[in-house]
Parts: structure tokens; sequence; C-alpha cells
């Protein structure tokens, strides 16, 4: 393993990925976010959940977003699917004004949001139908949707007799049904083991290289993001703020692998610098005990203690 004085540069990159980012730079701007705020009232006065942000993602990218919790994660991406309406600030999707939800926006959540009356072929079919496809040419999308997430024996099984990683590759079919020109995913895999989702991740960047989509992807997930990622967006809490946009030097095609890279490895450092600062853990960590020391509790902990080293 690597020592922190031995990692490069997470701001370094190799010629193969910087000619990669510098095609996706010259790609059309898909999605444009302008200085969005989000504020909601409660009964202890208004509360900032977003506070000016600003990127913007190109065609075919991978944008992930990560931040401590509180950091507004789940309120941004509601806001880019049309799920709720910003204070200030606009959503462009393709130049245009994101007003309300859009068969333009594929949205996959954690929870498990498939209708359980329905087998795996009907809840594909479903949004096509809803745009007036003929039932014969939206089973025929459906299967061809169905196929490429690997689920061609499962067609007819209901949701109920799926495992959790197989009911959200049916989701994501379901969202990618309706030819979105973006998809966007709030922690999808954030229930799964890790075994499970590692697979439904290869699982989603076979999709992802295979068809014309770009995806914004909610993690809080360090290795995830960076192995997913093309670029990740770090929010701040409190207001959520953008703290950096960071160009994952990692090459493509990603691998397990890569995980024990110095590309890797130095990409997560800077994530753990920006979420999580030394200074402020510490503080936290001797705020805790000091509350510990407090209690009774932690008076008979204690003193087990010392009855034990006695």
């Amino acid at each position: 393993m690597m020592t922190e004085l031995e990692l490069q540069s997470y701001l370094e990159q190799e010629e193969a990925v910087k000619k990669r980012f510098d095609k996706l730079k010259q790609r059309d701007v898909i999605l444009q976010v302008n200085n969005l705020s989000k504020k909601f009232k409660t009964p202890q006065g208004e509360v900032t959940a977003l506070n000016n942000v600003n990127f913007q993602t190109h065609r075919r990218e991978f944008v992930c977003i990560i931040g401590a919790s509180g950091c507004g994660k789940s309120t941004l991406i509601r806001i880019l699917a049309g799920l709720e309406s910003p204070s200030d600030g606009e959503v462009l999707l393709d130049g245009k004004p994101v007003i309300g939800p859009g068969p333009d926006r594929g949205m996959v959540f954690q929870g498990y949001t498939l209708f359980p009356w329905l087998t795996v072929k009907k809840n594909v079919m479903f949004g096509l139908q809803m745009q007036k496809h003929s039932p014969a040419v939206s089973e025929s999308e459906a299967m061809q949707w169905i196929d490429l997430v690997g689920l061609e024996k499962f067609a007819d099984a209901y949701p109920h007799q799926l495992s959790g990683g197989m009911k959200q590759r049916v989701a994501i079919a379901r969202a990618l049904a309706n030819r979105p020109r973006i998809l966007l995913m709030d922690e999808p895999f954030g229930a799964l083991d890790a075994q499970t989702r590692a697979k439904v991740q290869a699982y989603l960047l076979e999709i992802w290289r295979n068809i014309d989509i770009t995806i914004v992807f909610i993690t809080h997930d360090l290795d995830e993001a960076i192995y997913l990622a093309d670029r990740i967006l770090v929010l701040k809490p409190h207001p959520g703020e953008v703290l950096e946009m960071i160009e994952v030097p990692v090459r493509r095609p990603r691998s397990p692998e890569q995980f024990i890279s110095t590309e890797f490895l130095a990409t997560k450092k800077r994530l753990e610098e920006l979420i999580h600062p030394v200074q402020e853990e510490e503080e936290n960590i001797e705020d805790k005990l000091n509350m510990f020391r407090l209690t009774k509790v932690g008076d008979d902990v204690e003193g087990d203690i010392e009855d034990i080293e006695a």
C-alpha cells in the first residue's frame, strides 16, 4: 500500500486521460445549473438547503454528486428531475428550462419503486404505454431494455421474486425505456450489499458505454463515485454549496483492480479532505467524548475499565 507521501496529486492526469477530458469538454452541454438556491420554511425559520450552485454536464458524461450529510444532494437531484422547484436560479436541459417532471429525464431512486402487481416486462412497458405507444411497440421496446440489463429470463417475474440488485436493474431499464436525455440516480445502490452493489455498478457502466445517455448520480460512497464518474461534484453542507468539481484521473474502462491505483487513492484522499476535514473531525470526536464523560454511564464504563486494568 502506498503511503500518503508517495501518492501523486489527484490533479495529475495521464496523457490518455487528458485527451479524454479534452474531447468531453467539446461535446454539447446537456444540463446547465445556474445560481441555483433552495430554501425551506420550517417552524424554527427559513433554512437554506442549497446556495448558489453552478455546474454543467456534457453529452454522455457521467457525473457523481457527493457530500456530507445535509449538503442537499437529494434536494438537488429532485430539482433536476422537476419534482421540486428552486427558490432562485434555473436548471436548463438542452437549453430549455426544467419546469416539472418530463420524459426527457429518467429517475432511479434508492427505494424499490417498481409496481408490485406488474411483471418485469409490464413495469418497463408502463412509461411507453403512458406515451401512447401501441402494446406491440411497447413490448418490443421493453424487451430490448430488459435484455440490455441481463434480465430477459425474468421478463414475466414479479418484483417480489427478484433480488434487490435485479429490482434496481429493472428500475434502470424502466427509466431508460423512455429514451431520456439524462438519467438521474439518487443513491440507487445504497441499500444493496457490497457484492451485489459491485455487480450492478458494472452493469450500469456497461449500459452507459453502449447507449447515448448522460448520467447524474448521487452517492455517499467515495469509492463508488471514483469508480463510476468522469467528474465528481463535491458539496459542502449547511447550506449546500459547491466545494469543487474534480476530474477523476483514473483511466477508462474502469475495473475493480483500479481501487488500489495511485490515481484512485489520490482522488479518494482529496475527497476525504473535502468532506471530512481533519480538524473538524477531531473537534467532533472530542465534543462527543466530553459529553460521554458527563454521563453516569460513562463513569460506570470508566470504572469498569479501571477494575479490569487493576
